[in-house]
């Protein structure tokens, strides 16, 4: 039988000892995920009494430490906190000499990339910014939704490839990013991620209030179809009063909303015209339908969209 195909054992990368600073939903999974991959969670620390348990949930048997004994126990560490936490964090942890020469210090921050490490990189650690575009509850499912997860990655040059093969091994899709992209990078993903959850919510109470009993089930089809044409075919995907130029039905749309639920107007004005700006740019709406709808939006008489 041919042995082409064997991996060479030199080829294998070396198994780490692995810490998490930082239990929250996503430093415990991503744990989770490399111990999968033959790696071993040696220490997770953790504050509150919720990442404790999740620390136990997720991790079972691994020591709750202080942050600096993570460090002391791993080669590989996940620093895995808030976003404004996290240069304090990596300062504080140089400052004190917790850092160790050749330890992988590793961040999932979406804002930052590997700069923010720059007093662990002073301290002869090596830093990789590695984050996972993905939502998390906190709960084994989110081990099995890294699979086919895009991370966004930086590091410097000479780390590139480690950083990528760590997200093979959790099962995610390296993309890099450049250290000056990150903010962008990151807005982009809140953008549609954070402002999705909060448009659904607003839809289902809306939903609710005209009556409708599952509007989750009601919203499923829907919006499935929607997400997935828009990622097919961007701004062709457009549909509904806006792109069409329907400006009666978007004035009744404004004038039920300011009656039932008018801390839902400005949201809804802000995207219909955003919706509007970009049906325009594309050919979708009209222009010389669109003078009466960006009158409304506007906040010009509703009884002029109405009588369209």
């Amino acid at each position: 039988m041919s042995t082409d195909q064997q991996p060479d054992p030199k080829d294998r990368p070396a198994r780490l000892t692995v810490g998490v600073v930082g239990a929250g939903r996503v430093g415990p999974a991503l744990a989770a995920s490399l111990q999968l991959a033959g790696h071993r969670p040696v220490a997770v620390s953790g504050v509150s009494d919720l990442s404790r348990r999740r620390a136990a949930l997720m991790l079972p048997d691994v020591p709750l430490v202080p942050p600096a004994e993570v460090l002391q126990r791993a080669d590989l560490v996940l620093l895995t906190v808030p976003d404004d936490t996290l240069p304090g964090l990596v300062a504080g942890l140089a400052e004190t000499g917790a850092v160790r020469p050749g330890q992988l210090l590793v961040h999932t921050s979406g804002r930052y990339g590997a700069k923010v490490l720059d007093p662990a990189l002073r301290a002869g650690a090596l830093p990789l910014a590695l984050h996972p575009a993905m939502t998390f509850t906190g709960t084994p499912v989110d081990v099995q939704r890294l699979a086919g997860c895009s991370f966004g990655v930086t590091a410097p040059d000479e780390l590139r490839l480690a950083a990528e093969a760590l997200v093979i091994e959790m099962g995610g899709e390296p993309e890099w990013i450049g250290e000056e992209n990150r903010p962008l990078y990151h807005a982009a993903l809140a953008l549609g991620s954070n402002h999705l959850v909060t448009l659904v919510a607003q839809s289902m109470e809306l939903l609710r209030t005209a009556g409708v009993e599952a509007p989750d089930r009601m919203l499923g089809p829907l919006l499935g179809a929607a997400l997935d044409n828009a990622l097919r075919s961007g701004d062709a995907a457009l549909t509904g009063p806006v792109a069409r130029g329907d400006a009666g039905t978007v004035a009744a749309h404004v004038a039920e909303l300011r009656r039932h639920s008018p801390q839902t107007v400005a949201g809804y004005l802000a995207m219909a015209r955003a919706t509007a700006d970009r049906a325009l740019a594309h050919g979708l709406l009209k222009p010389e339908l669109a003078e009466d709808l960006l009158g409304v939006l506007a906040g010009r008489s509703e009884g002029e969209g109405d009588a369209r």
